[in-house]
């Protein structure tokens, strides 16, 4: 399964447990809901570090790899045989 999907699972289940906690809790509903969000996003800062970093691994490599395929194809449409090396 893919760490961006993982992670994404994982949030919306933080969300949910910290939301099911507040049930009993007698506040309006949208108290209770606003409270879930804020606390699962702090308690996801904390505990999803790990999933959080593997998406951001992912990502990153993606980006490298659409990056060198870019290049190739520059240097495939000007003729060139290497890509040239760029300083950015």
């Amino acid at each position: 399964m893919s760490p961006v999907v993982k992670y994404t699972l994982a949030r919306v289940g933080l969300f949910a447990v910290v939301f099911a906690a507040l049930v009993p809790v007698s506040l309006d509903i949208f108290v209770k809901l606003l409270i879930a969000l804020v606390a699962s996003a702090g308690f996801s800062f904390i505990l999803l570090r790990g999933l959080r970093d593997q998406v951001a691994n992912q990502m990153s490599s993606s980006a490298e790899r659409r990056k060198a395929e870019k290049d190739r194809l520059r240097a495939a449409l000007a003729g060139d045989d290497e890509p040239k090396k760029s300083d950015g």
